[in-house]
C-alpha cells in the first residue's frame, strides 16, 4: 500500500475542515516531519465547498498537492468526495462521511444528487471507507465532533503514535470539547476497521 504523505480534507463550510488540517499538520510535525498545507475555503461561511491540503516528507517545498498525487483524502460529504475524487492517486485512501448536503442546485430541483457515491469513488482510488462520522458525533453529543472522527480514522492509516494526534486535536479544540473530540477520535480510529 502506497504511503501516506499528501492528504487533501473536503467538504463545506462549518464542518471544521481548516481545525482539522490544522490538526493533521501539527501532527506531522510533532512527528519530526517537515510539514505544510494550504487551504481552499472562498464561500465557506455560506456553505460553499473547502479544500485543504497537507503534505508531510523530509522537505516539503510546496503546500499544494497536485492532481493524481492525493494518498489519502478525508471528505466531510460524499458530493465533495466526488468533486475532488480526480486528485486521487490510483492506490489512494477516501474516508469519507456518506453524509448527504445537498447544494443549492440540488435544493431547488435543478440537478440531482450522484446515487452511488462509493461506486463512483471505486473508480479513483483503491481503497474506500465510508464512515458515518456525523452520526457517531451525534450519538457522542456534539455532531460538531464529525472531523474527530474522520481524523481518528485518518490516523489509523499513517505510522503515528495515537498521543502525537490527541496533543494537537486537545491543543486546538476549546477545553469544554476536549473529551467529546477524544471520544469522537477514539470511534474513528474503530471505525475504518469495521469500513473494510
Amino acid at each position: 500500500m502506497r504511503r501516506i504523505n499528501n492528504v487533501l480534507v473536503v467538504g463545506v463550510g462549518g464542518q471544521g475542515i481548516i481545525l482539522a488540517t490544522d490538526v493533521i499538520a501539527d501532527a506531522f510535525l510533532r512527528a519530526g516531519f517537515d510539514s505544510k498545507k494550504s487551504e481552499v475555503h472562498g464561500m465557506a461561511q455560506r456553505g460553499g465547498s473547502v479544500e485543504s491540503h497537507v503534505r508531510r516528507g523530509d522537505s516539503v517545498a510546496s503546500p499544494l498537492i497536485s492532481p493524481g498525487d492525493v494518498d489519502a483524502m478525508v471528505a466531510m460529504e460524499g458530493l465533495e468526495a466526488l468533486r475532488y475524487a480526480h486528485m486521487m492517486h490510483p492506490d489512494g485512501q477516501i474516508l469519507y462521511d456518506p453524509l448527504r448536503l445537498p447544494p443549492l442546485a440540488v435544493a431547488t430541483g435543478s440537478a440531482e444528487y450522484p446515487e452511488d457515491v462509493e461506486g463512483h469513488l471505486a473508480r479513483y482510488a483503491a481503497h474506500i471507507h465510508p464512515i458515518p462520522a456525523y452520526e457517531m458525533a451525534e450519538g457522542l453529543g456534539n455532531a460538531r465532533a464529525q472531523n474527530a472522527v474522520l481524523l481518528g480514522a485518518l490516523a489509523t492509516l499513517l505510522e503515528m503514535p495515537e498521543d502525537l494526534w490527541l496533543e494537537s486535536l486537545e491543543a486546538r479544540v476549546p477545553p469544554k470539547a476536549v473529551e467529546v473530540n477524544r471520544s469522537a477520535f477514539s470511534a474513528g480510529m474503530g471505525a475504518v476497521g469495521s469500513s473494510r
